[in-house]
């Protein structure tokens, strides 16, 4: 799929944050610096309802959100996995216990997190083009990636 514009990024921000499914989904986001990954993150938290500031995890590595989503609440986990180096930071950091509850978690530069990370329902690679659009590949990785994908 392709990205025009941002505004085409928030339309598939809005039609995920209208599927069920996204309620316990676990997404991936890949893409070089400046993507749009975290711009994508920011369209979907607005649709889900985030109010207020959203801030780039990058130094906190986690930025907790929770709203009502569907009459119950929702947590959302957003991550930023870009400056660990070593898989082990993944176990210490005790992300195991968020990934094991429920709730939505994001996550940027997931392949830094190391294989101890529980799979993906959806990764999406955001590639951007010379003319400032987004090319965007989109892997189901599950039933519910597909069910998003829908």
């Amino acid at each position: 799929m392709s990205w025009p514009d941002e505004a085409a990024c928030g339309q598939f921000a809005l039609a995920l944050a209208g599927h069920p499914g996204i309620a316990d989904a676990c997404i991936e986001l890949d893409g070089p610096l400046g993507a749009g990954k975290t711009t994508l993150v920011r369209h979907l938290l607005r649709a889900l309802g985030v109010q207020g500031r959203i801030k780039s995890p990058t130094y906190a590595v986690v930025e907790p959100y929770e709203v009502v989503y569907a009459g119950q609440p929702l947590a959302i986990s957003h991550f930023d996995f870009y400056r660990f180096s070593d898989p082990r930071e993944w176990l210490d950091a005790g992300f195991r216990d968020i990934f094991a509850r429920p709730g939505l978690k994001l996550c940027e530069w997931a392949q830094n997190a190391g294989p101890e990370r529980p799979p993906a329902d959806l990764r999406l690679e955001i590639q951007p083009q010379p003319d400032e659009s987004r090319r965007v590949l989109a892997h189901a990785m599950s039933q519910r990636g597909k069910e998003l994908l829908a």
